[in-house]
């Protein structure tokens, strides 16, 4: 059954397996369906109670925590990864933070280099299991990650990278949505990753937004809702939870949370008609978790606490009004808007107090883990109301099938992840993304035969994880296989007067130019090298590689394309759209103000040209 290939990683005698397994004989059965589903039938959960009465206050408290660590091993990290683990986690490895805390879930970065490859993937997953399944009482872990795709990715290639929410909002194909979670949802599945931390629930109604923007599918609710739930079920249909992110609802923030506390003026009213509905949505198609967000949202609760330590939000609205009783997670308790009224001991618990089941990402695990289990010994929390949360996990763990098997193979790996099946939905679906807004006097598409010399300009903003990149390389090379000569001149986000000059030059040797912008404001060097490269009189072609909203501050231009996210997936469909081999099909999923008059709309909600 088991895969000799993973090495060391492989499933050995644990006799905490078999106490999991004979706590919870036929609970797993029941409990694989749905979560909307399991929650309605009430199944028997006599197993996981007498699972919880077997763990002592320590772990309990422990169970509660989703927690970060370095290294691509669970006991052999590489010695700057365990260097970095002592100095902010107090442990050199993650089997050392799953002995000392009893850790319920881990979440996976790139930067924390847990992401290198498939293979290793897999072998980390399984070693973490194999260090939580051999505790006393060991339980298995929710490893999750951020796999929104488009500009949130944690592993990338070989996996399938597919465009990014707004992308698909410009698709706006719920079969597209569901085929998106099912496919990613399995490749995570494979690799040990069962919690992902998607799709994106918010409503970008603020083309200001700084932290959501292409992380939305868009600014019409119907259109997210419909969209979420799509996805949602694509994950439940590979057995990996879903996260619908980030409630009540981060769409119309002109702060980033990471690094600020922002404030939703929304009415009570207006929140029920906009951000609410993904939300409602994604609890009827039986969400497994949903994560909060730190911001202020005073129409829903005017304590001036972030939504995430709020009781009449938390428990109020989205447990008592909307009838949600699966797992809440807070969004990384490491951001500024969670930290900016409490200290770091006083956030966990008041976070459980609110509400909340799972504690992602503490500053520090030490100072958070001691300060939940004070206040339990203190009176202020309840031993019973740590059980609630941790019922709640579990339910979720053995829905996923985790309490019978955690253990995933190399083979399992090789036969699911980035399958040229795969990759061909992934690019089948971006084709479907790639938004013509403009195109005056024909400009696009061109032809390779009579204008067969192409120049790539443009800003090459750092790739999204595990792409290739930069932008104009893969651009040019894209439409080099597409039968034309290109070439890449990467003038970044803010090209000098130099970097202008030079590819003016460089165009007078071309037949076209495709240009990549880079949310383009009024002030922006970007606009001066369009307007430049247009007064050669060679035909220019923009590509908005990140927010559509480029063209409102490009009003001269007279081909551009919106592609929503500069990932590989979704410029190689721009390429083809270019170049004539599929013809554009999105529709802006937003609409654009005009730049000098942000009360008139430029192009509606639903643009879109096609040829």
């Amino acid at each position: 059954m088991h895969d000799s290939s993973t090495g060391s990683t492989g499933n050995t005698a644990r006799p905490s397996r078999r106490t999991v397994l004979a706590a919870t004989a036929g609970l797993t059965a029941a409990l694989t369906v749905p979560a909307a589903a399991a929650q309605a039938a009430t199944p028997d959960t006599r197993g996981l109670h007498a699972l919880i009465s077997r763990m002592t206050l320590e772990e309990k408290v422990g169970q509660l925590f989703v927690m970060r660590v370095y290294g691509h091993s669970a006991t052999d990290p590489d010695q700057a990864d365990i260097d970095a683990n002592l100095k902010e986690i107090g442990v050199r490895t993650a089997a050392e933070l799953i002995a000392k805390y009893r850790v319920g879930g881990i979440i996976y970065f790139t930067w924390a280099h847990n992401t290198r490859d498939p293979h290793q993937i897999a072998d980390l997953s399984n070693g973490i299991q194999k260090a939580s399944l051999e505790q006393p009482r060991g339980l298995p872990v929710l490893i999750a990650t951020d796999q929104e795709h488009g500009i949130v990715c944690r592993v990338g290639r070989p996996a399938t990278l597919f465009p990014g929410a707004m992308a698909i909002g410009a698709g706006g194909s719920r079969s597209d949505a569901r085929a998106l979670g099912r496919i990613s949802g399995a490749e995570l599945r494979a690799m040990g990753i069962n919690q992902d931390y998607s799709p994106d629930a918010d409503v970008n109604v603020n083309p200001a937004n700084p932290v959501i923007g292409v992380r939305s599918f868009g600014a019409d609710p119907a259109a997210v809702a419909a969209l979420v739930a799509a996805e949602v079920k694509g994950y439940q249909a590979s057995r990996v939870a879903a996260t619908a992110k980030h409630f009540p609802g981060h769409g119309d923030t002109a702060v980033d949370s990471h690094t600020g506390f922002p404030v939703i003026t929304h009415s009570r009213d207006l929140w029920e008609r906009l951000d609410a509905v993904p939300f409602r949505a994604a609890i009827e198609a039986g969400i497994d978790s949903i994560m909060t967000a730190h911001i202020q949202f005073p129409a829903l609760d005017d304590s001036g606490d972030p939504a995430t330590l709020s009781r009449p939000i938390l428990t109020g609205i989205l447990r008592g009004e909307l009838g949600y009783d699966g797992v809440v997670v807070t969004d990384s308790l490491g951001m500024e808007g969670v930290r900016t009224k409490y200290g770091d001991d006083r956030v966990p618990v008041l976070a459980l107090k609110a509400g909340v089941d799972q504690l992602l990402n503490p500053p520090s695990i030490d100072v958070a883990w001691r300060a939940v289990l004070k206040a339990v010994q203190d009176g202020e929390l309840t031993e019973a109301r740590l059980d609630q949360s941790i019922l709640r996990i579990l339910r979720l763990k053995a829905r996923l099938g985790l309490l019978d098997r955690t253990h995933v193979t190399h083979s399992g790996v090789d036969r699911t992840v980035g399958t040229g099946a795969h990759l061909a939905v992934a690019d089948r679906i971006a084709e479907r993304t790639t938004t013509l807004l403009v195109n005056e006097g024909g400009v696009l598409p061109l032809d390779s035969s009579t204008a067969p010399r192409i120049l790539v300009v443009g800003a090459d903003p750092a790739s999204p994880s595990g792409t290739t990149g930069p932008p104009t390389g893969v651009l040019a090379t894209a439409l080099t296989e597409l039968g034309f000569t290109a070439t890449a001149l990467p003038t970044g986000t803010a090209p000098s007067a130099a970097a202008v000059a030079k590819a003016v030059a460089a165009a007078q040797d071309a037949d076209a130019v495709v240009v990549g912008t880079y949310n383009v404001t009024a002030g922006s060097a970007q606009r001066t090298l369009v307007e430049r490269l247009l007064a050669t009189g060679r035909p220019v072609v923009v590509i908005a590689i990140r927010n559509p909203y480029d063209v409102a501050q490009l009003t001269s231009v007279k081909a551009c394309l919106a592609s929503y996210s500069w990932t590989d997936v979704e410029l190689r469909a721009a390429a083809r759209v270019i170049a004539g081999r599929v013809a554009p099909r999105g529709r802006l999923p937003v609409p654009v103000q005009r730049a000098d008059d942000p009360a008139q709309v430029l192009y509606p909600l639903g643009h879109g040209l096609t040829y």
